[in-house]
């Protein structure tokens, strides 16, 4: 059934749009500014949101003789917006905008109510709005259910980078850059229909990505399992000072070398990293002489 475009419609989404790439790569820099263009579209933008950048390979692939008319392209990135909007089932909760070039955003509120269908109840909370990898892994759950549904309806290559919470209106172009960034790096080493974060991508998020703060902040991530761990630290800095030699380690240590292969296993099982692969080692290296930087 061809869709009707309501022309009324068709110019308040286009406004939308534009409000929102303001946003996102940092032409607003007034949070009242921000929050007046929000009013004006009745979108809330008080709700702390993380930004999930979708982008269509179809659309980025074509020549300009294959491409459709601007109608048929308008129409199209029409469903794709009412296709997000329906999928997480609360639009309050979820602003969509076509940034161009066959790339979707959307500001999903990253609260624990918003994600409750993709969190996986621990026995913890971490609803903490000032940490900005609250609630990332519900995120990133969501966003691949998200991708699934998107593919069947589209039936082409789809690709999707997750940004992390930024505190304040203002946040939003951080978490943009973020997903950004895991989308370039995610599509270019892993390829295509992958849901990408900076925390995902091992060493390429370390080597490629630019911003020295947001490596920091991944470094910091990384290791939080070990906040309250100094002797599985220490182990660790000896570890990689005797280039990975178990015996030496245990030796510089004073300890059997069963109780280093204990302590080492239980990084792994804090961290998700295993020491005994070079890409995970390599990571936890990066990560120590990185927090070494603030320490």
């Amino acid at each position: 059934m061809t869709q009707v475009i309501d022309p009324a419609f068709s110019s308040q989404q286009a406004y939308k749009n534009r409000v929102i790439f303001d946003l996102l790569h940092g032409y607003i820099s007034d949070e009242a500014v921000a929050l007046q263009q929000a009013g004006l579209l009745s979108i809330d933008l008080t709700l702390p949101r993380a930004v999930i950048l979708i982008e269509i390979e179809a659309f980025l692939s074509q020549n300009d003789d294959a491409k459709p008319s601007n109608r048929d392209q308008q129409r199209y990135y029409g469903s794709v917006i009412n296709s997000i909007v329906k999928f997480f089932n609360l639009p309050d909760d979820t602003i969509c905008a076509d940034l161009g070039g066959g790339q979707f955003v959307v500001l999903k509120a990253s609260d624990s109510k918003s994600l409750s269908p993709w969190t996986i109840q621990t026995g913890t909370t971490s609803d903490v709005l000032g940490a900005s990898w609250t609630n990332l892994d519900a995120l990133k759950r969501a966003s691949k259910d998200l991708l699934t549904r998107l593919r069947q309806e589209t039936e082409t290559a789809l690709n999707i980078g997750v940004g992390r919470y930024h505190p304040g209106i203002l946040g939003l172009s951080r978490s943009y850059q973020d997903a950004q960034v895991a989308l370039r790096l995610g599509r270019r080493f892993n390829g295509q229909n992958g849901v990408y974060c900076l925390d995902d991508l091992g060493i390429a998020a370390f080597a490629c990505v630019a911003d020295e703060r947001t490596k920091v902040e991944l470094a910091l991530h990384l290791l939080s399992p070990l906040d309250n761990e100094p002797e599985l630290i220490n182990t660790l800095q000896v570890f990689f000072a005797q280039d990975c030699a178990l015996s030496p380690t245990a030796k510089q240590l004073c300890i059997h070398r069963n109780t280093l292969t204990y302590r080492l296993e239980k990084i792994t099982s804090l961290t998700g990293l295993d020491l005994r692969r070079f890409d995970e080692a390599v990571q936890v290296r990066l990560a120590l002489l990185l927090k070494g930087l603030i320490d």
